[in-house]
């Protein structure tokens, strides 16, 4: 099992949350102060989107380097919605925007399209996850 992300209540906001990687990265998540906090950093949501965007660049990255193919920069655009459709309950929607910058073709630009959807974040989105919680008093 990999080891955990460590999320901790901070002052600071409401909401502010002091967040340490396994390897030792420190951000803040928070949520803006419209929502009564302090904004010091990404709301959970916008580090999910985040998340898929990095996943999404890295994977075409990837499969553009061993192709050997000119590509110079890469850019994921993404944001996050909340949509109702009809009875169901509202659905997450994100949505991506690719910008490849580079020598590469339309048909290489097709293929790089569906190598981002190979992405993991992006199938662990769009398939059924499991959540297992424990209580350690």
């Amino acid at each position: 099992m990999a080891e955990p992300v460590i999320v901790k209540e901070r002052l600071g906001g409401k909401y502010t949350q002091d967040v340490t990687t396994t390897r030792n990265h420190r951000l803040y998540a928070d949520e803006p102060v419209s929502y009564g906090s302090s904004d010091l950093g990404p709301s959970p949501f916008e580090f999910l989107s985040a998340g898929l965007g990095a996943c999404t660049n890295m994977t075409m990255r990837m499969y553009i380097e061993r192709k050997g193919w000119s590509v110079e920069t890469l850019e994921v655009k993404v944001s996050h919605k909340k949509v109702a459709r009809g009875d169901a309950p509202p659905q997450d929607v994100f949505t991506r925007e690719i910008i490849i910058e580079g020598d590469v073709d339309a048909a290489q630009r097709a293929r790089i399209l569906e190598i981002a959807d190979k992405c993991p974040v992006h199938k662990t989105l769009e398939a059924n996850s499991h959540i297992e919680t424990t209580l350690n008093a």
